[in-house]
């Protein structure tokens, strides 16, 4: 909000919100670090790699090409390089820097958000505090969970501004940080009318930004795309009959406050997105603010939803961080936009617009009362699924290194955490390209036309002679207590007892 000082003239308002989202960010930080699930160690197993070995791949020796977010891993990689001046890379300490970073970007796109909609600080507050104390955001801590609302704001602020060569940069960041982002940058460029006028700079730079990154990888790995859309579409059967579109009711029958908490933000966004786009287009009611790049961002939030829901994904919690946040984001600028209105205008009630922004600051009090009731700091995520707990799975991994002593394993089926902690040759599809080029075939041949035609064209120059590795060991998983040699108990907050079993391949 643009407040007056003594001499007259005009300052922006919540210049606070920079440190606010930074040191919220950190707070969360210290809450989750502890608790980090398997799929995050994953991408903190590729940092490390990249940091000490140069290479891209989960493991030492296997390039892969399963990190959904190459800009996540890059960062993550270059801030775990810097933390080997200390003496060893610390991927995790690189992480608690980049949630800490995000947290300071968050605040500094809301106040640039609210100095040109005349926001009440009050608003970006909340804004930064739905993101940051979301229960699944923080549950998926180390994915680019974090990165997708920092980067999307930061688009929204330039795309508000007018500034196609810097909305061209951070949209090819964007897309570095998800392919499938692209639907955001699409629409936000689109509803913005200084991009729209300069598209072909905008566009330029953009490619200029992301080209090289995924020219690299369509050659060098094959794939344009990342393997982990063809692995997790495989993968969309672990969740039935659950499917993405109806996701959000299969987390309410168990996580209905958390569900809450999440999702009613977004709902909100979307009613406040059909009254925007009524009183602007329908009613034409010219003193309705221009919210363009702003409602686009909701818009986006709405239109990935529904590109997913016809993607053939299972229902993985991370993947509603980006509907949810951006959704959530529009409702928060709808509410300031309407209670700042009102104050200005005598004819305007503020009771109302009021009272939607304490309702937006109990549904932020619900998610902070959520994760709190947790236990601080966390034993294990909110949202959570993995046979074990990360403790479990780090002391399992340090002793399967040892025991392997150079030998090859085979997966259970989660790999991150183990293959973080146990520095050994642990395969699935995940860290080998041969078993991941199975299961790629696979899909290609059981996708609909016009998908296995995508995919074709993306694995275009994938190398078909590889073959799987052939592990000399495997790791089981089963319920109840460890029994025999080479066998370790774990606990899980969501599976209870159980424990991981190596046995010799035959």
């Amino acid at each position: 909000m643009l407040r007056e000082t003594s001499g007259g003239r005009a300052r922006p308002g919540g210049r606070w919100l920079p440190v606010y989202g930074a040191l919220l960010g950190a707070a969360a930080f210290l809450v989750v670090r502890g608790s980090l699930t398997d799929d995050g160690y994953i991408t903190l197993a590729y940092a490390k790699n990249l940091a000490v070995h140069g290479e891209w791949g989960i493991i030492p020796g296997s390039p892969a090409n399963s990190a959904t977010s190459p800009l996540n891993v890059l960062l993550l990689g270059a801030l775990t390089l810097v933390t080997r001046i200390a003496g060893g890379p610390h991927p995790v300490v690189a992480l608690g820097v980049l949630t800490v970073l995000c947290g300071g970007v968050l605040g500094w796109a809301w106040q640039r958000i609210g100095r040109h909609l005349a926001l009440p600080p009050l608003a970006g507050g909340l804004g930064v505090a739905l993101v940051l104390l979301n229960p699944f955001v923080l549950s998926a801590i180390g994915l680019e969970v974090l990165l997708i609302p920092a980067v999307l704001l930061v688009l929204t602020v330039f795309a508000l501004e007018g500034r196609p060569v810097l909305f061209g940069i951070t949209a090819g960041l964007t897309v570095l940080t998800r392919l499938d982002l692209v639907v955001f940058v699409v629409v936000i460029a689109l509803g913005a009318p200084a991009i729209r006028r300069r598209l072909l700079p905008a566009a330029g730079t953009a490619v200029l930004t992301a080209a090289p990154w995924f020219v690299v990888s369509w050659l060098f790995f094959g794939s344009f795309v990342p393997d982990t859309l063809a692995i997790k579409q495989t993968q969309a059967g672990l969740f039935a009959p659950w499917t993405y579109s109806t996701g959000p009711v299969m987390y309410y029958l168990g996580y209905p406050v958390t569900v809450l908490v999440t999702f009613v933000p977004a709902l909100l966004g979307v009613v406040a997105l059909a009254g925007w786009a009524a009183a602007r287009f329908a009613v034409r009611w010219p003193e309705f603010p221009a919210l363009g790049p702003v409602a686009a961002l909701g818009a986006g939030g709405v239109l990935y939803f529904v590109a997913y829901s016809f993607l053939g994904v299972g229902p993985f919690h991370w993947y509603y961080v980006a509907p949810t946040t951006t959704a959530g984001s529009f409702a928060v600028v709808a509410l300031g936009v309407w209670f700042g209105q009102a104050r200005q205008r005598p004819a305007l009630r503020t009771g109302p617009p009021l009272l939607a922004l304490g309702v937006a600051g109990v549904l932020v009090l619900g998610a902070a009362a959520v994760d709190t009731a947790q236990g601080l700091p966390w034993k294990s995520p909110v949202i959570f699924g993995n046979w074990a707990g990360a403790q479990d799975y780090a002391r399992v991994g340090k002793a399967l290194g040892e025991r392997l002593d150079g030998a090859s394993v085979a997966s259970p089926g989660e790999i991150g955490t183990l293959a973080y902690y146990c520095e050994c040759a642990i395969i699935d599809e995940f860290s080998d390209r041969g078993h991941a080029k199975e299961l790629v075939e696979q899909r290609i041949a059981t996708a609909n036309p016009l998908m296995s035609l995508a995919l074709r064209v993306n694995y275009h120059w994938l190398d078909r002679s590889i073959t799987p590795r052939k592990p000399d060991y495997r790791l089981l998983y089963g319920a109840g207590p460890a029994t025999g040699p080479d066998s370790w108990q774990v606990y899980s907050a969501a599976k209870g007892v159980g424990h991981f079993t190596l046995t010799r391949e035959p």
